[in-house]
């Protein structure tokens, strides 16, 4: 295999080309991260507006915030063949165009029926962001900062929570619903020509037989030749098994193994009760005496500067301290807060809501937050991205992305039945119960990733050691 001509010095003024082409990689990609979460955010504030005009029934209600997340599911299961075709690139840019097309068509929407469409399209879109910008991240990254671009990604899905909600607040005095969503476009549109100057994932092209191309792409990302074609080496002796996708996972036990493992973390991810937190929060402050509607809506600022800045600790820890170390610290602080906030709300609901207990609930609703933002929303696409063999990564993202969809829909559709059934406190507890399960999870399943390369990670699966040693 003949190698691209590259002798020149690797001097301090390339060092400084390679950062500054890192750092493009990571902010373009990131802001596919920002789209998803101004899509999520965007319509809390939005939806009283769209009812009043539309005079929406509860159930065009329901319809319309989850639209989204059914075009979510169909784009996280479909993106795995687009990856695979178009290569991660082009998957970001037809996500950026279907971002575009999907606010616009909302923001004018002449009827609920073209209302919903384009709410799928941003689904659609949402799904391929999700799928994609953590699995490129991962591709171009190397192994000692490969977690912080990941968590970089999820700090700006919270960022894009926080300036929809604070979009919604400056267009609420109007009551422009077709604003609010129609400004999402104008990042959109700053990603699709972001990614225009993208390189490709090098794993991706050499998965398609262009090698030279692909150590092109890594002679620009890396700080030394020698890092650049040993890291080729590597990815080529990761191709050589013959099967691929669905058929290598029919046929390898090992494989299986990692697909396995991708879902159940996403399961987790969306089993600590983060949703619940969520859709009690605005009771909780309410409790707590933020009672009017201008102090809601600085509650909900609070509630997502919360998840922000919280994770801005995976961002500066993740690839020190590590990532089972995190989700342990993520999944005892959810533990704990959930017990606290179901004995909170076990009092509240028999009639004492005096102010400790109101504060402390508040208290321990941010505490929820934090310990998720700083753990297993970034962790979990961290590892995610980084346990799937390369001849079966498109396959096992898939699966994992489209498992968080569903069972995020799960959640959704059995948090009232619930709440009948056990009650808001046993509801809280029984997440504290599946928190400290996913403790056990994480001290006996989960490997350890840091420091280790994507091609590591798989010698050591195909080898067949066990989950918690791949990263040694």
């Amino acid at each position: 295999m003949s190698h691209v001509n590259y002798t020149a010095g690797y001097d301090g003024k390339h060092l400084s080309k390679v950062r500054r082409i890192n750092l493009f990689v990571s902010i373009s990609a990131a802001l596919a991260g920002l789209l998803f979460g101004l899509d999520i955010g965007v319509i809390s504030g939005a939806l009283p507006f769209i009812t009043q005009h539309f005079q929406l029934s509860s159930h065009e209600q329901e319809w319309v915030v989850s639209s989204m997340m059914l075009g979510a599911a169909i784009g996280a299961i479909c993106n795995g063949w687009l990856s695979h075709r178009l290569g991660r690139k082009y998957s970001l840019m037809a996500g950026a165009i279907l971002f575009i097309v999907g606010s616009l068509g909302s923001a004018f929407a002449s009827s609920v029926a073209i209302l919903l469409t384009f709410r799928g399209l941003l689904g659609l879109a949402v799904g391929i962001a999700s799928y994609t910008a953590p699995l490129y991240l991962s591709e171009m990254a190397t192994e000692n900062v490969r977690g912080k671009m990941i968590s970089l990604y999820q700090l700006m899905i919270t960022f894009g929570i926080v300036a929809a909600f604070l979009s919604d607040t400056t267009f609420s005095y109007s009551g422009n619903w077709r604003a609010m969503l129609g400004v999402l476009a104008i990042p959109a549109v700053v990603l699709f020509f972001m990614v225009i100057y993208l390189p490709n994932s090098p794993r991706w092209l050499a998965a398609k037989g262009l090698h030279i191309e692909a150590e092109k792409v890594l002679l620009m990302l890396r700080d030394t030749s020698e890092k650049a074609r040993q890291e080729l080496n590597e990815i080529r002796e990761s191709l050589r098994m013959r099967q691929g996708g669905f058929t290598l996972f029919k046929q390898n036990r090992n494989v299986r193994r990692a697909v396995f493992m991708g879902m159940l973390l996403q399961g987790m991810q969306q089993f600590t009760g983060m949703n619940i937190i969520m859709y009690y929060a605005p009771r909780i402050f309410q409790m707590a005496g933020f009672r009017s509607t201008q102090e809601q809506m600085i509650a909900t600022v609070v509630v997502g500067l919360t998840f922000m800045f919280a994770t801005f600790i995976a961002v500066f820890t993740v690839d020190r301290t590590g990532r089972k170390p995190i989700l342990k610290i993520g999944f005892s602080v959810m533990a704990f807060a959930t017990l606290v906030l179901g004995y909170c709300l076990m009092k509240a609901d028999l009639g004492d809501i005096s102010p400790w207990l109101s504060w402390v609930s508040v208290g321990m609703t941010m505490l929820c937050i934090g310990g998720y933002a700083m753990s297993a929303a970034p962790v979990v696409w961290i590892l995610c991205s980084e346990i799937q063999p390369l001849k079966c990564r498109d396959f096992g993202i898939t699966c994992s992305t489209t498992t968080n969809w569903i069972a995020n829909m799960i959640i959704g559709a059995t948090f009232l039945s619930l709440l009948d059934s056990i009650g808001a406190s046993g509801t809280f507890w029984l997440y504290t119960g599946f928190n400290l399960v996913f403790i056990a999870i994480t001290i006996f399943l989960v490997p350890e990733t840091k420091n280790i390369t994507l091609e590591h990670i798989e010698k050591n699966l195909m080898s067949g050691k066990k989950l918690r040693d791949l990263g040694q």
